[in-house]
């Protein structure tokens, strides 16, 4: 049997959870489009899936995301662009930055977690709630003995 027809009849965990993720972030996505926000992209989602309404400092953002600053910087400078997100002094040290979502930034936010919540809610239903709480708990675990830091999934 092929390599690729074995992967695709038993996929195996790397492939599965890159199905899941690109899943949730087709449905995340295209869902965000059709309420005009046709311009993000799914590499945006490593600063606007944890930003903070009242800001967050970009190397938490990076840690956060799994990303090296430099790629964390390409990001934010492109959703800086688009009028997601703006950099401001940080109260707390006035030599750090934070980066602040806009009003296009928060809505996006909003919009987009509550499509996570509809698809959460979707898989609840498939698995059962304690299937699924089961799955969430499992997967927790399962990403918690992997290495928190490397090279960065996407550059």
């Amino acid at each position: 049997m092929k390599r690729s027809t074995r992967k695709e009849q038993d996929p195996d965990l790397g492939i599965l959870a890159v199905q899941l993720s690109a899943g949730v972030q087709r449905e995340i996505f295209t869902r965000v489009a059709e309420q005009g926000f046709d311009d993000a992209r799914p590499r945006h989602g490593a600063v606007l899936a944890y930003l903070d309404p009242e800001g967050t400092r970009p190397g938490e953002l990076a840690r956060l995301a799994g990303r090296n600053k430099q790629t964390m910087g390409a990001i934010l400078d492109e959703l800086e662009r688009l009028g997601y997100v703006r950099r401001t002094p940080d109260p707390a040290d006035r030599r750090a930055k934070l980066i602040v979502p806009t009003e296009r930034g928060l809505r996006f936010m909003e919009i987009s977690d509550g499509v996570v919540d509809q698809i959460e809610q979707r898989l609840s239903d498939a698995l059962g709630a304690d299937g699924y709480r089961e799955f969430r708990t499992a997967l927790g675990r399962s990403v918690a003995t992997l290495p928190a830091s490397g090279h960065d999934t996407e550059a």
